[in-house]
């Protein structure tokens, strides 16, 4: 038998937060296992590819990143190519013949046999699968990758919403809550968190399942007891359940951020009802509003799809309108993926690539005078600001405000004598470009 203790492991994450978590506690198990593992994938003899599906420029990342990995085995240790996650999740048959840089391939819920995978893989020196062999579900232990000053807290997996473009349900399955002791467990066991980040494909529908009505209030306020939990941010909040009583939660409780993203994909009434979307663009409206009036100083971020299938100016220019009354802090735009096996990739009206992408730069272009003149407001003004360290051009050190969700929205630069990272600093903010702040500390001096 091959010794796999005697391997080094290496694990990529694509994609989303979400699946940052669960490469963290993929990295967790192997360790357990009493092996190591090495960012220095020129080192590993296992690497593992935890993949994204979720639209075609995701597939296109992963398919690449596994065939730059590839090449490892010229140049470097690389034995064995495990591709794991939401591709061979849901594009196996498609994958397994072609695919052949992969030496096994593991789903979503199939960590747990990585190292029976592997052990037949050395043995018997061939390809294999285990997708939906496997039970790892979830698991407490997780390894927090960099920066460790911020966690990500996955809540639940899977999805009940249908959109019509959407291959979620598809690969991850039904809506299925983590047990909310386990999650304060997993919380306790992060250790000092500057900022939690609440995520699952919907936050808001967390413990109806479990419990028989929506939990997300009870579960933030055990949270927030922790003393090792300074602050706590919340993605993903569908509009349709964003309640009474998670609003007043926001605006009571002092550890969550006055922040939420709200994924509301579009604006005009014809094209969500093609979504599959509950709502309408006057009950995102009263939405907004009713956050701004009982939640003062909030932000909020949204995310949109144009060029949907039979979209047309006049719903592109609905849209426009829509972000120019309704004001969104930061949003973030997408060309629509044609998906098969999604009810949206049946329907008449589909256009061409470069249409959508002429679509996608008008309402960005609308979107950065908003988003512009939000972020020129806090010129002149003081905010905290948590330092996430030094900034790539070691210039000055880079962080985020209550307002800037890391990694998706802008950044705030800061000169200081000193800072550390996952410490909060008031910093006078002296300029900014549209999408980053920039300033300094009351106590910084700048050199002549």
């Amino acid at each position: 038998m091959t010794d796999l203790k005697s391997k080094k492991y290496s694990v990529i994450f694509l994609g989303c937060d979400k699946n940052r978590v669960d490469s963290e506690k993929v990295i967790s198990f192997i360790q357990e296992q009493g092996c190591e593992v090495t960012g220095d994938l020129k080192e590993a003899q296992v690497i593992i590819v935890n993949t994204c599906a979720f639209i075609n420029d995701a597939r296109e990342e992963s398919i690449n990143t596994v065939i730059d990995c590839n090449a490892l085995r010229e140049e470097g240790h690389l034995e064995k190519l495990v591709v794991s996650g939401c591709l061979p999740q849901k594009f196996l048959s498609e994958l397994f013949d072609t695919f052949t840089e992969a030496d096994i391939f593991l789903g979503v819920n199939d960590y747990d046999r990585l190292f029976d995978a592997l052990q037949a893989s050395y043995d018997e020196d061939e390809r294999l699968s285990l997708v939906g062999q496997g039970q790892f579900g979830y698991r407490l232990s997780r390894a927090v990758s960099e920066p460790e000053h911020i966690a990500y807290l996955k809540i639940a997996d899977g999805c009940n919403n249908r959109c019509t473009y959407c291959l979620i349900p598809k690969i991850r399955g039904r809506y299925i809550s983590y047990p909310m002791e386990d999650l304060i467990s997993e919380a306790e066991s992060l250790g000092d968190v500057s900022e939690l980040i609440i995520v699952a494909q919907d936050i808001t529908r967390y413990g109806m399942d479990l419990y028989g009505q929506p939990s997300l209030v009870p579960l933030l306020r055990r949270l927030s007891t922790l003393d090792n939990i300074q602050a706590i941010r919340l993605l993903y909040c569908y509009p349709d359940m964003i309640t009474d009583e998670l609003i007043t939660e926001i605006a009571t409780n002092g550890k969550i951020l006055k922040y939420i993203d709200i994924p509301l994909q579009h604006s005009e009434d014809r094209i969500l009802k093609l979504m599959n979307r509950p709502q309408t663009r006057k009950s995102y409206l009263e939405l907004i509003s009713r956050l701004r009036r009982e939640v003062p100083g909030i932000a909020i971020r949204s995310t949109f799809i144009v060029g949907f299938p039979s979209e047309t100016e006049e719903d592109v220019e609905g849209l426009i309108s829509f972000l120019e009354e309704a004001r969104i802090e930061n949003c973030g735009f997408f060309a629509y993926s044609r998906e098969k096996d999604t009810p949206a990739d049946r329907l008449p009206g589909h256009m061409t690539k470069r249409e959508k992408q002429k679509r996608l730069k008008r309402v960005y272009k609308a979107q950065e005078a908003i988003s512009g003149g939000y972020y020129a407001s806090y010129v002149g003004k003081t905010v905290r600001v948590l330092c996430d360290g030094i900034s790539e051009d070691g210039e000055s050190f880079a962080g985020h405000t209550y307002f800037q969700a890391p990694d998706i929205d802008g950044k705030t630069y800061f000169n200081a004598p000193l800072a550390e990272q996952g410490e909060w600093y008031d910093v006078q903010i002296l300029a900014s470009d549209g999408s980053d702040l920039y300033g300094a500390t009351p106590d910084y001096v700048p050199e002549d």
